[in-house]
């Protein structure tokens, strides 16, 4: 059976648009177009349109999706399997964050005052879980697992006080970093000052610093672009290069 794309995307959800697209990018490409230009798709490319789109629930970039979906040795079975693992995580994730709203509705209702440690356990296991997605695999390769579980038991462990404290350092890192850069000196003092909020910012994680376990960590933000992205993409284009070379000499100093 072959559909064309208004049938397709009548059948998927995905706009017609979208599915142009992903015939432009190599993403998606029809069975078939004829004489006139028209597309048209059968079951092989509606497997892979699922496919696509299980991945795209889990927030993978398309890009990585096509670089998956295209390898060789790609198995449709096993990554359905995958997939299930992957949204099951997810629906127990997003579980409990229902249970901490519905704690919350109750202590309201209720005028029992809610423990502030219960009302970000559900986010904090979130940012766990999504860190673990992301850079889970390099960072555990390169600290360990006892390391990365201790990491991860004292953020799950934070107060309310201590995890906004996170976030806003956090921000004010950004900030800082931000105005280095325009200096455009990676050993004067912003830099220093931009080195140093980055380990006050790791120290509400990490159990223990070193300087050259900070930069180890800083080498990891320019050896893999998905490091440099978080960076890059909150402050600007060579944020990650920039952190890394001032983490590198204030670690030196």
């Amino acid at each position: 059976m072959e559909y064309t794309i208004q049938e397709l995307a009548q059948l998927s959800g995905v706009s017609t648009r979208t599915l142009r697209y992903y015939d432009e990018i190599g993403l998606l490409k029809p069975a078939r177009t004829n004489e006139v230009g028209y597309r048209f798709y059968g079951q092989f490319e509606v497997d892979m349109l699922q496919q696509i789109l299980f991945y795209r629930a889990l927030d993978m970039k398309l890009a990585t999706i096509k670089e998956i979906i295209q390898a060789p040795d790609f198995q449709h079975t096993e990554a359905l399997k995958t997939h299930r693992t992957a949204l099951l995580k997810r629906k127990e994730q997003l579980e409990k964050i229902l249970q901490t709203v519905e704690k919350t509705i109750q202590s309201i209702e209720e005028e029992q005052p809610m423990a502030n440690e219960e009302k970000f356990n559900g986010f904090k296991e979130k940012l766990i879980e999504e860190n673990e997605k992301q850079y889970g695999q390099e960072i555990r390769a390169k600290y360990g697992d006892n390391t990365v579980d201790a990491s991860n038991a004292k953020l799950m462990n934070m107060t309310e006080e201590q995890y906004e404290a996170m976030q806003q350092l956090e921000q004010q890192l950004f900030n800082r970093l931000k105005e280095a850069m325009e200096i455009g000196d990676t050993n004067n003092d912003v830099a220093m000052e931009v080195a140093e909020l980055h380990k006050r910012w790791l120290s509400f994680t990490w159990s223990q610093y070193s300087k050259e376990a900070h930069a180890g960590l800083a080498q990891m933000y320019i050896a893999d672009e998905r490091f440099s992205a978080y960076y890059d993409e909150r402050v600007s284009k060579g944020a990650a290069q920039f952190l890394h070379d001032a983490i590198f000499n204030f670690a030196m100093a």
